[in-house]
């Protein structure tokens, strides 16, 4: 079982008009994440209505795609439509194992030139959408699509730089664990997350945690760090 494969505008189309049906998550204003990840965000959890950008660090911590798995496992188990837009490396398998519904899960990995059009269509009947930003994207073009998702009460996930966000999230420091002394597999990685945004998002804040996570976690807030005034060092601990 994969993810549905969108190629065309006539397929969108047809994706679009069963994901607008009701859905087991209903009206539902804030779509649940992972619990670890809930003090990044208002409400605890995806706001509709809202964007919120995943923003590209540097190489060495890499660890993006595992925070976008994550953010939208939880949503999908509850029921909602997801779709990624414009990552063709997103890979189906990595997504089942992260939790996420392969029958509610749109993959467009080719948008071409017609970038700004599908991530709208999208936007109108699928309930979170993750959009690889392009390069030459205007800020005209992005306010446009902020306003479609307010009136449509979806969420939008830019991934890469995207001005204007209600929260940016980004890997700012990554671990790898499972490796002794010369021997073992990578398994997971700790990663430490970044946010900061606007309104209720204003305070910066950060999280560590496993990504991809194998059991259950808390966050544990700590002091302040030095030379960083609002921002809590946070550790994970196992329940």
């Amino acid at each position: 079982m994969a993810g549905r494969m969108v190629v065309g505008s006539a397929a969108l189309a047809g994706l679009v008009r069963p994901a607008s049906a009701p859905d087991p998550a209903g009206g539902h204003r804030v779509l649940p994440v992972r619990p670890e990840l809930t003090g990044l965000l208002p409400g605890r959890g995806l706001r509709r209505g809202s964007t919120i950008a995943v923003g590209v660090g540097q190489a060495r911590h890499s660890g993006t795609a595992s925070l976008l798995l994550a953010l939208l496992a939880e949503a999908s188990r509850a029921g909602s439509w997801c779709a990624v837009v414009g990552v063709p490396t997103f890979g189906a398998g990595a997504a089942a194992e992260a939790g996420i519904v392969l029958d509610r899960l749109a993959l467009v990995p080719q948008p071409g030139p017609e970038w700004p059009t599908v991530v709208a269509a999208l936007i109108d009947g699928v309930d979170v959408v993750v959009a690889a930003v392009p390069s030459g994207v205007t800020a005209s073009v992005a306010d446009r699509l902020a306003a479609r998702v307010r009136q449509r009460g979806s969420v939008l996930v830019p991934y890469g730089r995207w001005d204007g966000a209600d929260v940016t999230l980004q890997v700012v420091r990554g671990v790898w664990d499972g490796l002794g002394s010369g021997r073992g597999r990578l398994r997971r990685r700790e990663v430490t997350i970044s946010a900061r945004g606007r309104g209720a998002a204003a305070r910066p804040r950060e999280v560590k945690v496993w990504l991809p996570g194998d059991e259950p976690t808390r966050v544990i807030p700590g002091p302040p760090a030095a030379g960083r005034p609002g921002i809590g060092r946070l550790r994970v601990v196992a329940s």
